[in-house]
C-alpha cells in the first residue's frame, strides 16, 4: 500500500467534489479525473487497523464480486493516508448506474416493476454464500435493464457454508430498519420478500432451513 502525503490528499480534496462526509471529514470524493477516493475512518485501535486495513478489505470484496460476476466498482489502488493511525483509502472507478433509493424517489412505479428482478438478484447473492449485512436501497445500483450491482460493501462476507433462513430474514429486517431510518414509507418490502421466497422455494436449495 502506497502512503499518500497530507499535501497530496489536500490537493485531491481541493480539486475534487466531496460527495459524502461526516464529523471526521470527507468520506467519498469525486476526483477531477473521474475516479472516486473512498476514505475509511476506522474506530478500531490503530494496531488492528494497520493489521487489516478497511481499504484492503474493501478492495478484496470488490475482487470477490468481480470473480462471481457481480457488478461492482473497480478498485485501482489501495492507500495509506496515515499509517500511524490506521487511516486507509481506496481509489476506484465508479460503477455506472442509479441507486434504488434514487430510483424510488424519481420513479416509484418503475422500481415496483423491478421487484421480481431485484428479489432474484438478492437470492443469487445468497446462493453464492454472500452475506451483506448492510444490504439496502442505497448500495444496490440498477446498472441496466436486467442487472444490478453493489457499492459500499465493506461488511460483505462469503460464508463457508450455505446461508440459513436466519441470514435471509436478518437481511430483510436490516432493510426494514434502513427504510425506517430514511423515513421511506412507500417501499413494498413485503412484496419484495414474497417474491424472494417464491423464487427461493423453487431455485435456492442452497439456502438451508436451520
Amino acid at each position: 500500500m502506497r502512503s499518500v502525503s497530507a499535501e497530496e490528499l489536500q490537493c485531491w480534496i481541493a480539486g475534487g467534489q466531496v460527495l459524502e462526509r461526516d464529523a471526521r471529514g470527507p468520506k467519498v470524493v469525486r476526483l477531477s479525473d473521474g475516479r472516486f477516493l473512498k476514505i475509511f475512518h476506522t474506530r478500531k485501535a490503530a494496531p488492528l487497523a494497520r493489521l487489516m486495513p478497511p481499504a484492503q478489505r474493501f478492495a478484496r470484496n470488490a475482487e470477490l464480486l468481480h470473480r462471481l460476476e457481480i457488478a461492482a466498482p473497480q478498485v485501482t489502488e489501495v492507500l495509506w493516508l496515515d499509517r500511524s493511525k490506521g487511516l486507509s483509502a481506496c481509489l476506484y472507478l465508479p460503477l455506472p448506474g442509479q441507486s434504488l433509493e434514487q430510483l424510488l424517489r424519481d420513479d416509484p412505479g418503475l422500481l415496483e416493476q423491478l421487484l421480481p428482478k431485484l428479489s432474484r438478484f438478492i437470492a443469487e447473492l445468497h446462493a453464492k454464500r454472500l452475506y451483506f449485512r448492510s444490504l439496502h436501497l442505497g448500495n444496490i445500483l440498477k446498472v441496466d435493464e436486467n442487472h444490478f450491482g453493489l457499492i459500499d460493501f465493506l461488511d460483505l462476507r462469503q460464508k463457508v457454508l450455505p446461508l440459513t433462513r436466519w441470514h435471509v430474514r436478518r437481511n430483510f429486517r436490516h432493510l426494514e430498519s434502513y427504510l425506517r431510518r430514511r423515513k421511506i414509507t412507500h417501499f413494498p418490502i413485503k412484496t419484495l420478500e414474497q417474491h424472494y421466497w417464491n423464487y427461493a422455494k423453487d431455485s435456492l436449495s442452497q439456502v438451508r432451513n436451520d
